[in-house]
């Protein structure tokens, strides 16, 4: 089959649209970036906030159109939104041929040949999100010289304002020989810059080893020839990984660069999202993450109007800006979820 593949959300859920894109490749399918032309269009959807909801929605709505000049076209939702809506997208969007869960991945393969009639006699079925497919083989769908490397899935922090635990399930890390042995594929085919993501870069691998280990896969990364840049995204202030200040420090390669959303400073509205931590403390590891590497620079995620931030919150937040000087800041308006 030609396949199309529109993949929304984050670069997490972009990796993810890597992997089955190889995959199916690898069966035999082409791919095309022209909807008209497609046999099947995947939907990689993301369900993080309303906005990126109704934008999924309307992409699905606008695949689902292409059956009127193309009847045997298949459409195929998968990401975040599958995930939590499962039922839902069957029952209100018919045209829909297959609504495929994160924990359901792997099975993209079998599935798209059911629909094309082209199934063998046996499909294996997958079930949780633990046969999701982590590492490995995947497309490189960024400019050549840099990918996003994910290295865990799930989150077990559950923020009152956040869903992704719901969607993703636990913290689950991909073993350090998986992800180095993916970093080597990927400077073989001309990868040098490395962004390295999850919902938690904090927590990787205390699930498999019993302890932190990003300062131990970032160290062993820094080593591989070809590898010229890393830099972390996604990193969470609370139980933060010491460690890697000194691996950041030692290695040239490791960019100073540290990207771990903050989210607010007011102590009370901080309690009210379940962040485990104080304005003290936050102001401690900054000073501590700044005074350990010089010049890193700092990117946070901020969140204001959430439920119970007063003016003086509010207030408290704007001065914490000015007074930590972050060099990259993003902000948004807090997005009501059910849930």
């Amino acid at each position: 089959m030609k396949i199309a593949i529109i993949s929304l959300g984050c670069p997490k859920n972009q990796v993810d649209a890597d992997v089955f894109c190889h995959a199916l490749i690898k069966d035999g399918h082409t791919t095309t970036p022209e909807l008209s032309e497609a046999d099947c269009i995947i939907i990689n959807t993301c369900g993080f906030i309303e906005s990126a909801k109704a934008e999924a929605i309307e992409n699905i709505l606008t695949a689902c159109q292409y059956k009127q000049a193309n009847p045997n076209l298949k459409v195929v939702v998968t990401g975040c939104l599958a995930e939590r809506y499962k039922e839902q997208i069957v029952e209100e969007i018919p045209e829909v041929d297959a609504v495929v869960g994160l924990g359901s991945n792997k099975a993209l393969p079998a599935i798209i040949a059911r629909l094309s009639g082209n199934a063998p006699e046996h499909i294996e079925c997958y079930g949780p999100k633990t046969d999701m497919p982590l590492g490995g083989a995947r497309v490189i769908s960024t400019p050549r010289h840099y990918a996003y490397l994910k290295i865990s899935e799930g989150c077990n922090r559950y923020c009152a304002f956040c869903a992704i635990p719901l969607i993703t399930g636990r913290h689950k890390s991909i073993p350090m020989e998986e992800l180095l042995r993916e970093v080597e594929l990927l400077v073989k085919q001309g990868v040098k810059e490395f962004n390295v993501i999850a919902q938690d870069l904090s927590s990787y691998g205390v699930d498999l080893y019993g302890k932190m280990m990003l300062p131990e896969l970032i160290h062993q990364m820094a080593q591989i020839p070809g590898v010229e840049w890393i830099r972390l995204h996604y990193a969470y202030p609370t139980q933060f990984p010491y460690e890697i200040l000194p691996v950041m420090a030692q290695h040239p390669n490791v960019c100073k660069y540290l990207d771990i959303a903050l989210q607010h400073s007011h102590d009370k509205v901080l309690a009210n999202m379940q962040r485990h931590i104080t304005y003290e403390e936050t102001v401690a590891l900054i000073e501590r993450i700044r005074q350990e590497v010089p010049g890193i620079h700092l990117r946070t995620t901020l969140m204001v109007g959430f439920p119970g931030e007063d003016e003086e919150a509010y207030r408290h937040l704007v001065n914490f800006v000015k007074e930590m000087r972050f060099d990259r800041m993003g902000a948004f308006a807090y997005s009501e979820e059910e849930g």
